[in-house]
């Protein structure tokens, strides 16, 4: 048998972001619930967050920020060969959500698939993507992490209704002569898995937020640092840490035992909520829009959530 000749290496060449228009602030739903602004930010950091309308689907989400994301990355829609949807919130499973957000992008017969692994979903998408180029599998992929979590979320239920929200963020992953996407570190704790749950198919997303909270704030900070290690980056010489936006309070206490005091963290969660797989993307699609960020530097990415799985890897910013 003989073997693929991938690229020697896989980079990333561009990100892509999408927010729908709708805003729901905190003092909206304190209008409706028992809970105050105060309230909000002080256990979860957030002041607003984005929620689809009832006619905007994961689909579109998906179509709008891999759109941008194929744009900013110089390809067409030729170019592609290979597209990963990362969601957990996808509405109707059978068809996939990869080739129909293919077919809206006007990419012809690419491989296809959807990867659930919750708010690590993007991590492990992406890690799929790099081992893809490098093993001659694919030569350029576009990576996608899109959610509607308002459709999966009891509206009258506080603890989860104030941080979920809804949105998407790409990237398009492409060869290279020298490696941009780290070796990921990752694996999973279920034993803990029903501690973000649904139940079935007429149940809500249910979340014991004290039991993650203790798990990302003890657990994961030596993950991290193990993807440091593989891809041979001191933590000190990064320029951004981007974990998954699940909590500002556990965002800032990965941060501090990270030790990686030059790099700037993402804080998205206060005006995007927790958009589980697409909040890594989106995130950092942001910090370039606003120049936090500059091309060519490294940033960590570190994502967990349901599963409960978690994800980590070094890139360098396109």
């Amino acid at each position: 048998m003989k073997l693929g000749q991938g690229a020697p290496a896989a980079r990333i060449l561009a990100f892509g972001g999408y927010q729908p228009a709708q805003i729901v602030t905190n003092h909206d739903l304190a209008a409706r619930l028992d809970t105050n602004d105060e309230w909000i930010q002080s256990r979860v950091g957030i002041k607003e967050r984005r929620v689809a309308g009832p006619q905007e689907s994961e689909i579109d989400l998906a179509v709008q920020a891999g759109g941008k994301a194929l744009a900013a990355s110089g390809l067409s829609s030729d170019d592609i060969d290979l597209v990963i949807v990362a969601t957990c919130t996808i509405e109707t499973p059978i068809p996939n959500a990869a080739g129909r957000v293919a077919h809206r992008l006007g990419i012809t017969a690419p491989g296809a698939f959807d990867l659930n692994a919750a708010c690590a979903g993007f991590c492990y998408a992406l890690a799929a993507a790099s081992d893809a180029v490098r093993s001659g599998s694919a030569t350029n992929v576009l990576v996608v992490g899109t959610e509607k979590l308002s459709q999966w979320v009891d509206s009258e239920d506080r603890s989860t209704v104030v941080i979920f929200a809804d949105g998407a963020g790409a990237a398009v992953v492409g060869p290279s002569d020298r490696p941009g996407i780290g070796p990921v570190a990752w694996g999973s704790a279920g034993d803990k898995a029903e501690a973000i749950m649904v139940k079935d198919r007429r149940s809500f997303l249910h979340q014991e937020g004290q039991t993650v909270f203790r798990w990302a704030t003890t657990a994961l900070h030596p993950v991290a640092k193990l993807a440091c290690e593989r891809a041979g980056v001191d933590p000190a010489d990064l320029a951004a840490f981007v974990p998954h936006q699940a909590n500002l309070r556990i965002v800032e206490a990965i941060a501090r035992k990270l030790g990686a005091d030059n790099a700037v963290v993402a804080r998205d969660i206060v005006l995007a909520g927790n958009t589980s797989a697409a909040s890594i993307p989106l995130a950092l699609s942001r910090m370039i829009e606003r120049g936090e960020v500059q091309s060519g530097g490294l940033a960590l990415l570190l994502g967990f959530g349901a599963g409960l799985t978690y994800a980590s890897q070094v890139i360098e910013i396109p």
